[in-house]
């Protein structure tokens, strides 16, 4: 159960109340991530959702933001983000049997992703002091310069939402991970 208590969603005012009409409008719901973070942090919540939106224009497919978002999601513990980028990786195009290969730094069948998979551990595992060798080996893969910004900028905001649900214990809304 989430640990912080939220009042009635009908009774936002203000930023929060035009926030939660925005994401309602974009999403058709509004998940409870969103909703505490609205609550109780409106101006972030709203840089937040303005950072998702320059990562969404950014040089990365969707299917490798997914990649990273999965597999911090669990490296990190969130169970909360667990089963929204699960379900966010499927929509992206993802076949359901690679996700559990992602969460597992298992071969995928993709060369291209296993580099990005292996990266993304390694950042995760070094905490950011990469050797020279495992930048070397995500441009051996096909990954530009450009494309290792917006991999860190994805880390960024995916440990951003994994800490808070990690606080929080966020009630989960979205289909349970299997």
């Amino acid at each position: 159960m989430s640990r912080i208590t939220l009042p009635a969603i009908e009774s936002a005012t203000g930023a929060t109340a035009d926030l939660y009409a925005q994401i309602k409008k974009a999403n058709g719901k509004l998940p409870n991530l969103y909703a505490t973070l609205g609550h109780l942090a409106p101006a972030s919540l709203s840089a937040y959702l303005s950072a998702e939106a320059v990562l969404a224009r950014a040089s990365l497919s969707r299917q490798d933001l997914e990649t990273i978002k999965l597999l911090v999601s669990e490296l990190s513990g969130c169970d909360y983000c667990l089963a929204a980028h699960t379900m966010l990786a499927k929509m992206a195009g993802l076949a359901p049997e690679t996700l559990p290969r992602i969460r597992a730094g298992e071969a995928t069948g993709d060369a291209k992703r296993d580099a990005l998979v292996r990266f993304v551990r390694v950042i995760q595992q070094t905490r950011g002091t990469l050797p020279a060798a495992e930048v070397d080996a995500i441009r051996a893969a096909g990954y530009t310069d450009a494309q290792l910004a917006d991999i860190a900028f994805a880390y960024a905001l995916i440990t951003y939402t994994n800490t808070f649900n990690r606080i929080n214990d966020t009630d989960i809304d979205f289909p349970p991970v299997k």
